[in-house]
């Protein structure tokens, strides 16, 4: 099979892996004769690197030939779609055709698992290896590392990569024992485990060399071992797990192994599904509920459980409200908490206001140093000053504790029907 062949579908095979935050845009292509280029298919996506640079990254699996027999998995040993493998010479050599030509700034390479878990990481570390060492790349890599490899597999791959991930797959080990029964959460928390720990050996050793600079001035660094950490992927929808079960399990990955991020990826059918699995596709606003969920737990002081409690529906007990976002969601179950006083109240009270996000609330502290804060400065900051009135006190708005009911609040702020259907296909 040509490279070109190869790369059409083992590019399209990862477009599966979310685990690598990728930008949308509409189909156009040149196939027609006229422009130059193609924004069709899959191949090259976009990433943000720790310093936060938008980057380009080849994007594609080494093979999609799989020993496992995952239930969700379109590229699962029984499926019967088309099948390619590289080579490493072949993945390297791409991955330096694109960047000289500069397409990509790096590579983001997972893979089905052939013959065993070892000769698969082996085979992904390889690539890293040649592309830094023989070929002295400076680029991004992002490898998808296999949980039941060995851990000195793992430990090479952090060498080599910019960040490791390993795919957590479901939330809680019974879907995952029923639709993935070779795979365990156990593995793959070990594994997470060891690259924690592998990196805080590393953070170790670089300040104990700090400290001894004096004696050795010109001593050599202490190589950082995968920089950008590590992250996974869960898939949301292909079972009966809540929202709560998703949240809980995030929250307790971000604590236990200090991933930098947890990414979602809506259910999807493929062909030839096995029973256990829906026949259509989870919503997309549920998806993305739970990533605006996931922002409150890391960046505005929310604990996972108080996310989705309270829903009065018994039927939707420990899911997230699709209609409103689960910040405003938390305002509108708690209007005991608010108003907030903008000129007066501390960073925690501010970061709980509807519309007012973690840089609109640095701003408001710095600024109240010198002035008081009026509606007027919440345009400044470009704050969603319509949806944070109703909770909060400022300079010139004092808003009575019930001018306006949670009810006509939820309707004020909730999406037409026609346009929550549209992302529910």
């Amino acid at each position: 099979m040509e490279t070109i062949d190869k790369l059409a579908i083992l590019a399209d095979a990862a477009k599966y892996d979310a685990s690598c935050a990728s930008s949308g845009t509409t189909s156009r292509s040149s196939l027609g004769g006229r422009g130059v280029g193609s924004a069709e298919g899959s191949g090259i996506c976009h990433a943000y690197a720790p310093d936060g640079r938008c980057i380009s990254l080849l994007k594609i699996l080494l093979t999609n030939f799989c020993i496992y027999e995952c239930s969700y998995c379109i590229n699962r040993n029984s499926s019967n779609v088309r099948r390619a493998r590289f080579t490493t010479k072949e993945v390297v050599d791409l991955t330096l055709d694109f960047y000289k030509r500069n397409y990509i700034e790096g590579l983001f390479l997972s893979s089905g698992v052939i013959q065993s878990a070892d000769y698969t990481m082996a085979q992904l570390v390889e690539v890293a290896r040649s592309l830094r060492v023989d070929h002295d790349f400076r680029g991004y890599i992002h490898l998808k590392t296999i949980p039941d490899a060995d851990g000195e597999l793992l430990a090479d791959a952090g060498k080599y990569a910019d960040r490791l991930s390993i795919n957590v797959e479901l939330p809680t080990q019974t879907a995952l024992h029923d639709l993935a029964p070779e795979k365990d959460h156990r593995t793959i928390k070990l594994s997470m485990a060891r690259i924690r720990s592998r990196q805080e050996e590393q953070a170790e050793a670089r300040r104990a060399a700090r400290r001894i600079t004096n004696a050795r001035p010109k001593a050599a660094p202490v190589e950082r071992f995968a920089p950008a950490g590590q992250s996974t992927q869960m898939i949301i929808g292909a079972e009966p797990s809540t929202d709560a079960d998703i949240l809980s399990t995030t929250a307790d990955l971000y604590s236990s192994y200090r991933l930098k991020r947890v990414y979602f990826s809506a259910f999807s059918p493929i062909p030839d599904a096995s029973a256990k699995l829906p026949a259509r596709r989870t919503s997309l606003i549920r998806e993305h509920r739970l990533y605006q969920s996931d922002w409150l737990i890391r960046f505005y002081g929310y604990r996972h459980d108080e996310i989705t409690a309270g829903a009065d529906d018994a039927s939707a007990a420990g899911m997230l409200d699709l209609e409103v976002d689960p910040k405003l969601a938390w305002a509108l179950r708690n209007r005991a908490y608010f108003p907030v006083n903008l000129n007066r109240d501390d960073r925690e009270r501010l970061l709980r206001v509807p519309g007012l996000g973690v840089k609109s609330v640095n701003r408001i502290l710095a600024m109240r140093r010198w002035q008081k804060v009026r509606l007027e400065d919440l345009v400044a900051l470009k704050a969603s000053v319509k949806k944070a009135m109703p909770f909060v006190i400022c300079a010139n708005h004092h808003p009575g504790l019930g001018d306006v009911s949670s009810a006509r609040l939820r309707s004020r702020f909730a999406p037409p029907a026609a346009a929550q259907q549209s992302f529910d296909f």
